[in-house]
């Protein structure tokens, strides 16, 4: 049986801890999914939980680095289960999404966790550690902020994206955001749960909040106005790319397997360089196509969709 390509990457990253604002540090590992953290007057937020106790547990040793202050806050961008299911081992005060996630949760938290731990077996390593699914325990609508000390964090869902409940969470006062998987740089974004009609509308949004920093969902840190322009003009492009060309392949009445061919070409000479590219891209399509042939909301992943997709592309394209 073939594998999906993530299950090749077994290469342990280099771990980055940088401070990229007064307090406000990066937790980046050469495309592995990034964190974010704040440390404020009497306490800690920490951005997206990674995939484990173990995995988390790696985080927690680098704030130990910088402070002794208890982590008061875990907030989740989003729901999928490589950022998440290390919560548990911060033993925060609260974790906090959006109510649209809190929804992912109940409605495909536990079909997400199973697939995704056959996605990513680096990252799950010691799966066995996590103690059952994640759940949000504050929830909010649209804007939630909190004060660490006398600093505004404001946690905000700006549209559907990456996937229906995802959030940003904005500093201003150093104009730093960390933008989840919303924006990705130098990494392929993955939309097999996304709304690609609204996520250039809320990429808008994102700008407009005028970031001059931001922690994008994986790849380096943004350290400049122009850096995060790049980065989100990156992720634009990718998904203007990615699904223009799945609705021209819809409209002429192409299946999925010729679309995906026909996608693959067109992309992998731009995009191929990315990180996770060759893994995500099977799920993108498919959600593309499904998408662009009228179907809003994104089909549950599960561990045999996951399996029965990927050989099937694949089959197609090495007999082709």
């Amino acid at each position: 049986m073939a594998n999906f390509a993530s299950t090749a990457d077994l290469e342990e990253k280099k771990i980055t801890f940088e401070e990229i604002a007064e307090n406000v540090y990066a937790y980046t590992a050469e495309g592995d999914p990034n964190s974010g953290v704040i440390v404020g007057d009497d306490g800690v937020l920490v951005m997206d939980a990674q995939a484990t106790p173990i995995q988390a547990q790696k985080l927690i040793d680098c704030i130990r680095g910088v402070t002794d202050k208890p982590i008061k806050y875990v907030v989740l961008s989003h729901y999928h289960a490589v950022r998440v299911m290390g919560a548990s081992a911060y033993g925060a005060e609260a974790i906090i999404a959006s109510q649209l996630t809190y929804d992912n949760v109940v409605e495909r938290g536990q079909q997400d966790f199973d697939s995704e731990v056959g996605r990513f077996p680096r990252l799950f390593d010691q799966v066995e550690t996590v103690p059952g699914l994640t759940w949000p325990t504050i929830t909010f609508e649209k804007k939630m902020s909190l004060w660490m000390g006398k600093r505004e964090v404001q946690l905000l869902h700006l549209g559907r994206s990456h996937t229906k409940g995802d959030i940003v969470a904005w500093i201003p006062d150093c104009k730093v955001c960390f933008a989840g998987d919303m924006v990705e740089y130098g990494a392929t974004p993955y939309t097999g749960d996304a709304y690609l009609s609204d996520w250039p509308t809320t990429l808008d949004n994102l700008m407009a909040l005028g970031a001059e920093k931001m922690i994008p969902g994986r790849g380096e840190a943004l350290k400049t106005a122009d850096e995060v322009k790049a980065g989100v003009g990156g992720t634009r492009d990718f998904l203007s790319d990615l699904f223009e060309t799945v609705k021209k392949c819809v409209a002429d009445g192409k299946d999925l397997t010729a679309t995906y061919k026909e996608t693959m070409d067109i992309m992998r000479p731009k995009y191929g360089q990315w990180v996770i590219f060759d893994h995500c891209m099977p799920f993108d399509v498919t959600r593309a196509y499904q998408e662009a042939s009228g179907q809003e909301h994104p089909q549950i992943w599960t561990a045999d969709r996951d399996r029965e997709m990927w050989l099937a592309l694949e089959r197609d394209q090495s007999a082709a």
